[in-house]
């Protein structure tokens, strides 16, 4: 069984909630056609219901088991209305703010986990990843001791050698350009999390990869993520941290053992926290593309709810997967 199929079981026995805004998108109704079908999630779909019913049978898909909402018109829009300004009224938003806000998919979606009438969201199929996470920031925020919002991506590789049994967690992939020190132990205790929640690895071992390995080049940018390695470990003091280290180290065993001797990372590394997004974006890309891995996500880590964020150019199976992650992530 392979890890996306592990994914859906999970999901399947989780049976939980999971709102699509962008419920008037061809991929995210043909992907609902078939998240239905196997079972692998109840679903909400957000949008003109007229519209949505119209392209159904456009489309030939069965989505009688959805629950259609129309957030202009919602039965619950007065009260999550009232909840809205209430949670942004420090902000200055008034009430008129909130009508507006709420009638919009991408602030109904956050506001139904928030009031408990949903259990996750998968967006971005039409929507940005600051439309997705924007709202979600402001009505269901970070989790306790988290500040910052971070994107991993499940790797998926062939080399059953490395990591584990080939599968790894890359971060931030996908959101924080350029994260402070302590943003950046903050990914890497988010990604040790998703590591074992959400991928299934057992023990996280969690590298944070710079171009110098255990002091052998003296740079502030060095300096930032020893900087972070140091703050994750007072965090989290149980879980297993080291860096910084470049990716061979951390990666094969005779390299990280000569490089950093003693550490319980180095060459078994199956986390790898990237020391800025260009770095992390660019090295999961080029694992994808030449490593022929497969990249599942990205799964959005500290917020206080499962959110997730597909790529505007996602498939109907990236959907399909998404929600089932996102699942997931809700059972936890």
């Amino acid at each position: 069984m392979n890890i996306l199929e592990t994914f859906r079981n999970r999901a399947k026995e989780a049976n939980k909630r999971i709102v699509l805004p962008e419920g008037t998108s061809e991929r995210t109704l043909k992907a609902a056609d078939i998240i239905l079908k196997e079972g692998i999630a109840q679903l909400i779909l957000l949008g003109n219901v007229d519209e949505i019913n119209s392209l159904e049978k456009k489309f030939g898909l069965d989505l009688s088991k959805a629950e259609k909402i129309n957030p202009a018109n919602s039965s619950k829009k007065e009260l999550y209305v009232q909840k809205l300004v209430e949670l942004r009224k420090s902000k200055g938003c008034t009430y008129e703010d909130a009508v507006k806000l709420i009638e919009q998919d991408i602030y109904y979606g956050p506001m139904m986990i928030y009031m408990g009438d949903a259990d996750g969201e998968v967006s971005g199929a039409e929507h940005t990843t600051a439309d997705t996470v924007r709202p979600a920031l402001q009505i269901v925020k970070t989790s306790p001791g988290i500040s910052v919002v971070s994107g991993a991506m499940i790797m998926v590789t062939k080399k059953e050698n490395l990591g584990d049994r080939g599968v790894f967690v890359f971060a931030d992939v996908a959101i924080t350009p350029n994260p402070t020190a302590e943003e950046l132990a903050q990914i890497a205790i988010c990604s040790g999390e998703t590591a074992k929640q959400i991928a299934g690895i057992e023990i996280p071992r969690i590298a944070l990869l710079s171009f110098s390995t255990n002091g052998s080049a003296k740079h502030e940018l060095a300096d930032k993520v020893i900087k972070a390695t140091q703050i994750a470990k007072s965090m989290r003091p149980e879980m297993n941290f080291d860096g910084e280290m470049q990716a061979d180290a951390a990666l094969i065993d005779s390299i990280g053992q000569k490089k950093f001797p003693g550490s319980l990372v180095a060459g078994m590394a199956n986390v790898l926290v990237f020391p800025d997004l260009q770095a992390g974006n660019i090295g999961y890309k080029l694992v994808e593309r030449l490593g022929d891995a497969e990249a599942v996500g990205p799964v959005l880590q500290g917020l206080n709810a499962p959110i997730n964020d597909l790529s505007r150019g996602c498939s109907v199976m990236d959907i399909v997967n998404l929600v089932a992650i996102t699942a997931c992530q809700a059972k936890k």
